[in-house]
């Protein structure tokens, strides 16, 4: 193929295709798939090594959203108050398949996946489950409900 551009000649093309691929390369060096690389929020200032947070501070839930012969699922984390004034903390994720865990109500923690069922203590009531939700340790700071 021929030009008519006397300025256009196979070593022109051959710089100008490598600068374009050079501008690309720099270009995708600032992004992650597709995403921009914007600055990440800092992480809260930690206090003394061994010192805990002020109370409520690092709270996942407080007393009064959990109610006795119940619980609720906070993230990652299911919180249950079996008896007054006792708390557990369950992981939320049903030991099954996976899946995490949709509700807690009539007494136990419901996988809405398969059906599986666990008491307030993360014991498997119903299955297909056979082991029970990992327990998580969990604090009562006042009338906050924190990760121990």
């Amino acid at each position: 193929m021929t030009s008519n551009d006397p300025h256009l000649n196979r070593r022109t093309v051959v710089i100008a295709g490598a600068s374009a691929a050079a501008a690309a390369a720099a270009l995708t060096a600032c992004t992650t798939y597709g995403k921009a690389n914007t600055p990440q929020a800092p992480a809260p200032a930690a206090g003394p090594p061994g010192q805990k947070a002020p109370a409520g501070q690092n709270a996942i839930a407080t007393t009064s959203e959990v109610p006795v012969g119940g619980g609720v699922i906070k993230g990652d984390v299911v919180v249950t108050q079996p008896s007054a004034g006792s708390f557990v903390g369950l992981d939320s994720t049903c030991t099954h398949a996976g899946c995490k865990v949709a509700s807690v109500s009539g007494g136990t923690i419901n996988c809405a996946c398969h059906g599986s069922k666990f008491g307030l203590d993360g014991s498997v009531v119903n299955g297909p489950a056979t082991r029970p939700l990992a327990p998580k340790s969990v604090d009562v700071e006042g009338d906050s409900i924190v990760l121990g």
